[in-house]
């Protein structure tokens, strides 16, 4: 087991480091700089510049578009991109619907969608999790019922994040009832300005706008909106969910973080000395510290397990200690800038996002409110904790 990048590795670092430098518009770094939501416009102009590089889909293999790049290089990149920090690739299209269209999808699916992914020609949304069907997945109840040359969807789906630009969404229904309610489920290919399609934002806790419910009402879709066989699509979707594991733990994020709260923990002033140098503030920023380097050094075990043995295409069971730690990482690291805005922060959750940017106050007082709000979040998402020990204790441990 090698930890250490090669030389080879180092320089592609580098090349990456360099173009996010230089191609990377200086009023998104700014906007991303203070941890703050990308934008629409932020995420859709970030992601064409790097397909004019041909680095839009850093996961895809050539022959559908992507550069090739390995596991190794994958996580260079990704971690560039988040410490610059850099609007996120959107990862319904790119990570998740894409791999699965060019895996199991026909060949004029993946002529139609993989170059407009690519491109952010299509903004993709995520048709999974129901209210009665989260972390228990497979108990969706949403419908796809054939008639003659169209499929027509009946159902709701929730959490959908950015549903509220989408134009396209991925969408598991039940197309046999009958079936055990695993083998029962199919994959669609929805386009969401259809009649029958409804989308309502959610207000979250932080007081954004992030996710959405979707309604789908007699919407009526064509028969190639499948991918691949009827009642195949619980599979497709652990392919998909298989597929989130790279960067699920936002080392990269959760570095720069730490850096921002260390440089202003230096710099205010609590009961007369810098809040680093209060003992308990100080010991937890450490312990932190520690766990993130502990993380870092796991993702890399992680991924040189996978050179090792070559990319099988099934995920790692050890990736859910990665999804675990890293969830619990970022929200340790939102709780330490909380702790140094102190009560200036207070105000905040209780304004709307664009009365947040323009309310006087300390410099981050708004964000660190809003990110250790929103935050809560990312030990649910993504597969929630509890069921991570679950895949732990049986594939890692045996239990």
């Amino acid at each position: 087991m090698d930890l250490n990048f090669t030389a080879e590795e180092e320089a592609f670092r580098r090349e990456v480091r360099a173009f996010i430098r230089e191609n990377l518009p200086e009023a998104t770094r700014r906007h991303m700089e203070q941890f703050r939501v990308a934008t629409r416009d932020m995420i859709v102009e970030w992601a064409r510049i790097l397909h004019k590089k041909g680095w839009s889909t850093p996961r895809w293999p050539v022959e559908y578009g992507g550069p090739g790049w390995t596991a190794v290089q994958q996580y260079i990149f990704i971690e560039e991109c988040q410490a610059a920090p850099s609007p996120d690739l959107l990862s319904f299209g790119v990570n998740m619907v894409g791999p699965v269209i060019y895996t199991f999808g026909s060949e004029e699916q993946k002529k139609k969608y993989l170059p407009r992914i690519a491109n952010m020609d299509d903004w993709w949304s995520q048709g999974f999790s129901e209210p009665s069907a989260g972390s228990d997945l497979a108990s969706l109840k949403t419908r796809a019922v054939r008639d003659g040359d169209e499929w027509v969807i009946n159902g709701q789906k929730t959490w959908t994040t950015y549903g509220q630009y989408g134009n396209m969404i991925f969408v598991l229904a039940r197309t046999n009832p009958e079936a055990k309610k695993q083998a029962g489920i199919s994959f669609f290919l929805v386009d969401m300005t259809l009649p029958g399609v409804t989308v309502r934002p959610i207000q979250t806790i932080d007081g954004g706008v992030e996710v959405n419910e979707v309604f789908f009402d007699d919407v009526r879709i064509p028969l190639d909106g499948l991918v691949g066989e009827e009642n195949k699509g619980w599979d497709y979707a652990k392919f998909l969910l298989g597929n989130e594991r790279v960067g699920i733990a936002r080392i990269g994020i959760s570095k720069g973080r730490m850096r921002l709260v260390k440089e202003l923990a230096e710099k205010t002033l609590r009961d007369g000395k810098p809040v680093m140098e209060h003992p308990r503030f100080r010991d937890r920023f450490i312990q932190t510290e520690i766990e993130l380097k502990a993380l870092e050094m796991t993702a890399l075990r992680v991924l040189s397990a996978e050179a090792s043995r070559g990319n099988t295409g099934k995920p790692d069971p050890a990736s859910s200690v990665l999804k675990i730690r890293g969830s619990e990482t970022q929200q340790k690291s939102t709780e330490l800038l909380l702790d140094v805005i102190g009560e200036d922060a207070w105000p905040f959750p209780h304004l709307e996002v664009e009365l947040r940017q323009q309310t006087p106050g300390p410099e981050f007082a708004d964000t660190a409110a809003a990110l250790y709000f929103n935050m809560r979040k990312v030990s649910i998402y993504g597969g929630a904790n509890e069921v991570q020990k679950n895949i732990i204790a049986k594939m890692i441990l045996g239990l």
